[in-house]
Formats: C-alpha cells, sequence, structure tokens
C-alpha cells in the first residue's frame, strides 16, 4: 500500500484533557458522550446499535476495519455512533463476504473517525474519571472554539434520545399466520431481536416510542416487549405509563436495556447514571433462580436502584452482574412480566442467554392456555 501523509486529529474531553492521533480521511468534528467498548469482533454491529447514538465510541480492540463491512451485520438502518476513536484502523480489510471496505462505510455515512490514539490510556482514564462528553476533531489549531462548541453539548442525564432512534411508523416482521402476536415498543430496538422472536414462531408489529397502550392492544397480540435503546429512561414517561397497564392487566412482558430500565420505574424504582456503564461482549452475569453463570453482551450507561429494587415487595431480583453486583435481571411478581439489563439477542455473540426468548415464548404459551 502507497504511503500517505494523514491529517492530525484530537480527542478534547469535558474537563479539557486531549489525546492526539491521525484522521482516518473524514475530515470535520463530532461531538458526543465517550464510551468505550470491550468487544474483540462484532464492530459494525457496535456501530449500528441504536443504543449508542448520541456516544463517541473508543474501540478497546487493537485493530479495527480488518474484516470489512458486510450488508447483512447491521442491527438497524445506519449508522448509529457520533464518532469513532481507535488505536489501528484497517485501510485494507480481508474477507470472502465483505461488501466494502470499513473506511468507504465510514464516507458513504459521513462518520468522522480518528485513529492512532493511545486508547489504552484513554480507556483507563474514562474507566477512572468516568464517562463524559468529549469532541473529536480535524481541526486541531482551533482549541478553544472546540471548547466552546464542547460546552454546548447536552449532558447524557436527562437526556431522552429514544424519538431520534425510533420507527416513525409501525412496521411488521414474521409470518402473519404465526399462532403468536407480539407487540413491540421500539424506543430503540435491534434487529437480532426481532429475529429472535421471529424465528421462535412470533409475528411482531414494531411501534413508535410514543405509541399508546391502545395502539398495541389494536393488533390484539399475546405478548408485549418493550425494547433497548439511548439515553436516561427516566424521561420516557409513556413508556412506563404503558408498562404500568400491561403490568396491572398481566399480560406477558419482556423488557430488554433500556426496556428493563422503563419497567423498573414502573414499579416505582429509580435508575441513576453509572460511572464508566457496561459495554462489551464478555460481561458475567449470574442467574440467582438457577445459579448459573452467563458470559453476556452489554451496552448500558444507566443502571436500576439495586437498593430500591431489594425493598420493593413486588420486584425481584433474578440476575446480577458479577463484575459490581448491579442488577441485571428483574421479574414482578405474581405477574407475567420479567426484565433484563443486558443483550440476550447478542450480535455477534455470545448466546448464553437466548433462552430469554424461550422463556417469553413460554410465558406467552401458557398465558393463551389460560385464556382458552
Amino acid at each position: 500500500m502507497k504511503y500517505q501523509t494523514r491529517k492530525k486529529a484530537l480527542v478534547l474531553l469535558a474537563d479539557g484533557t486531549i489525546f492526539y492521533g491521525k484522521s482516518v480521511g473524514i475530515e470535520g468534528t463530532s461531538t458526543g458522550e465517550i464510551c468505550f467498548n470491550t468487544g474483540m469482533t462484532g464492530y459494525q454491529e457496535i456501530f449500528t446499535d441504536p443504543s449508542y447514538f448520541g456516544q463517541l465510541m473508543v474501540a478497546t480492540n487493537a485493530h479495527i476495519g480488518n474484516y470489512g463491512v458486510n450488508d447483512n451485520e447491521v442491527e438497524s438502518d445506519g449508522i448509529k455512533i457520533s464518532g469513532l476513536i481507535c488505536r489501528n484502523f484497517s485501510f485494507t480489510h480481508s474477507r470472502v463476504d465483505s461488501n466494502g471496505s470499513l473506511k468507504d462505510w465510514f464516507t458513504k455515512h459521513n462518520l468522522v473517525a480518528i485513529s492512532d490514539v493511545d486508547t489504552r490510556a484513554l480507556v483507563a482514564y474514562i474507566r477512572d474519571n468516568g464517562a463524559m462528553n468529549a469532541i473529536i476533531s480535524t481541526d486541531v489549531e482551533n482549541i478553544d472554539a472546540l471548547k466552546k462548541q464542547l460546552a454546548s453539548v447536552p449532558s447524557m442525564e436527562g437526556l431522552e434520545l429514544a424519538s431520534k432512534v425510533s420507527t416513525k411508523e409501525s412496521y411488521f416482521v414474521g409470518d402473519e399466520n404465526a399462532e403468536i402476536r407480539i407487540s413491540a415498543l421500539d424506543i430503540g430496538i435491534k434487529k437480532n431481536i426481532l429475529r429472535n422472536l421471529a424465528k421462535r414462531g412470533a409475528y411482531i408489529k414494531v411501534f413508535p416510542f410514543n405509541a399508546k397502550f391502545e395502539d398495541l392492544l389494536d393488533f390484539n397480540p399475546d405478548g408485549y416487549f418493550i425494547s433497548n435503546g439511548p439515553g436516561d429512561p427516566e424521561p420516557l414517561i409513556e413508556a412506563q405509563e404503558l408498562a404500568q397497564e400491561i403490568i396491572k392487566r398481566n399480560l406477558p412482558l419482556f423488557g430488554i436495556c433500556l426496556g428493563h430500565q422503563v419497567i423498573a420505574l414502573a414499579n416505582g424504582i429509580s435508575t441513576y447514571k453509572m460511572h464508566n456503564g457496561h459495554r462489551g461482549i464478555n460481561h458475567p452475569v449470574k442467574n440467582l433462580l438457577t445459579g448459573k453463570g452467563e458470559i453476556t453482551s452489554q451496552n448500558h450507561g444507566f443502571a436500576i436502584n439495586r437498593e430500591e429494587t431489594e425493598a420493593n415487595d413486588n420486584v425481584e431480583i433474578t440476575h446480577v452482574h458479577l463484575n459490581d453486583h448491579t442488577v441485571a435481571g428483574i421479574r414482578i411478581k405474581d405477574k407475567n412480566a420479567f426484565s433484563v439489563q443486558y443483550h440476550p439477542e447478542a450480535s455477534p455473540g455470545p448466546h448464553d442467554s437466548e433462552y430469554l426468548f424461550d422463556q417469553f415464548i413460554e410465558n406467552i404459551i401458557a398465558a393463551k392456555k389460560v385464556l382458552s
């Protein structure tokens, strides 16, 4: 490959700390909350995950782009991260079923990306000082202007982002003749969640973030699902009211990640912004109901209050994160509702937690038998 000079670039953190690197080739400036993902593979799925909307992604894996991109390995309709920060960016790739290079894909979506950053030092800094707003830019000569721009970026705490990534119109997934029908609230849903439900014999109607319970009920569903998504869960009042209505009627309900937090809020349990969140595909979780451990895929910067959960007579903790003992799953006692803080659809993996989709389907089937 012919050597070519690349433009300088930088990462400016909200506290004034600067890390330098080089532009991948797309000049510009991008802002967001900086976070890091420890996954060693699946970068395309990460970049298209709606839960990452509004965030600058630091890849801890040393090489990004080495296997290119594949049109089938996306979790939404496009790139959702605000920008990428990595150590080594591969301009060439090697893969039989690749549809092109990561650089060309970024250019198509006009995504600012910088490489040659000391990501080990940057991740250690974020780990110690917490997730914060940041700006990445190729305009390295205008630090003062970048600081002013960064100061205007809103905090992730209190920020409602589900409306930015949710579908505008309802749509259907699966076989319309399937025996099981599910109404899904899209507050940032990943495609692999829908694939997991459909391959288990469900026909799903996906609704926008602000849909009412009556809208979901009109589909005559056998079960209800509340998806993952970005931002702070507390501003999602309509979603919380929807969850309350579903639980009150004792209808089958399953929530993932942001949906898990919405269900907790619907039961009077508060949420909080974590120091730097959980983002990766190797997070250990213990299922308290079975005693078994699971390696899970996680992506969240908020969590539910454990003390309040333990004190709630209507809620049982079913899963805990083994690194920091945060709540990773709950069920509502005497109700047909449960949720987890991680991603059982885990694309590209691991697949330890796929049983949760089976559990949801089994809950629906059992409820249908009672009604019949």
